[in-house]
């Protein structure tokens, strides 16, 4: 059967619809900005896409859905950017089934395009090595860089939360930080004593000096040159450049680093519960990655070694 044709009517009941939506995601689920942003993006495509095919928004079906997929892999768009815009899509109406504004899910039965499964990038122990002797500690600045790197190996976590740590968050005593990880999820991460070693050393010695070049007082852990607090992308940029001194490959990013400490605890032996935890990650399959990721480096091993290879 034919949809409907699209309406001012049907178009302000839209717009009017996915900003109550928007706003749920802020006040509700408490998302990023930067995930509010994407969902935002992601649906006003879709809006757009629906005025030009004359197709109300309460009338989109699965049918209307797989049009809107098949038009978007003939325009060439990426899998994972697909993929993103159909579940901003589904979750959207997914709301509206829970506001009452329909009685059923159309979308329950549509999927996306399987995507390849890639193995993340790991650094290896040697490269880390590199990677961490770059910075020149005798330089505030430097020493700042240093910990940082060292940080994020020693914790997994991920660059904007290193970002995010304020100075309560930093339990040197216990051994111990606390992360704002995704979805404004607080969990404790432990460091290894090295890592205590450069943070100490960073707190009384680099810190006090950085926050000198600011009038004022900030409680971020870790500061710029300016005595402002140090942003992710800051610290992406930081990372980059050691990278460069350092000889190692220019595709490597801080993420790199979550993935090394993780496939080395794999490795070492650890359970993937207890990985899980440390990474914060919601759910376990997310974590199994690195089980694929530590047996492909054990075939490696294996085909170097062993004699009949």
């Amino acid at each position: 059967m034919d949809t409907p044709p699209i309406t001012e009517t049907h178009d302000n009941q839209a717009s009017n619809l996915v900003a109550q939506f928007i706003t749920s995601l802020a006040v509700e689920r408490n998302l990023s900005s930067n995930t509010i942003r994407a969902y935002s993006i992601d649906l006003e495509s879709f809006h757009d896409w629906l005025a030009t095919q004359q197709v109300a928004l309460m009338s989109v079906d699965h049918r209307v859905m797989r049009r809107y997929l098949a038009d978007m892999d003939r325009a060439r768009y990426l899998r994972t950017t697909i993929n993103r815009r159909l579940s901003a899509i589904k979750t959207f109406f997914t709301w509206l089934v829970d506001i009452g504004q329909l009685e059923s899910d159309p979308l329950s039965v549509v999927s996306g395009p399987k995507q390849p499964r890639h193995l993340p990038q790991r650094i290896t122990t040697e490269d880390v090595d590199r990677l961490l002797a770059m910075p020149d500690s005798k330089t505030p600045d430097g020493l700042r860089d240093q910990t940082i790197l060292e940080l994020l190996y020693a914790s997994g976590a991920r660059i904007s939360e290193v970002a995010g740590l304020k100075l309560a968050d930093v339990d040197l005593a216990e051994q111990q930080i606390t992360v704002m990880g995704k979805g404004s999820k607080q969990r404790i991460v432990p460091v290894h004593q090295l890592a205590v070693k450069s943070l100490r050393l960073y707190l009384l010695t680099a810190r006090p000096q950085l926050s000198k070049s600011s009038d004022r007082a900030f409680d971020a852990f870790f500061l710029s040159t300016r005595g402002l607090p140090m942003g992710a992308d800051a610290m992406r940029k930081m990372f980059k450049k050691y990278l460069a001194q350092a000889g190692l490959d220019a595709s490597l990013s801080p993420h790199d680093l979550r993935h090394s400490f993780a496939t080395d605890l794999v490795e070492a032996g650890a359970d993937l519960r207890s990985v899980q935890e440390l990474l914060g990650h919601a759910s376990l399959s997310t974590t199994q990655i690195y089980t694929h990721l530590s047996t492909s480096h054990l075939k490696e091993v294996q085909k170097r070694a062993h004699p009949r290879s």
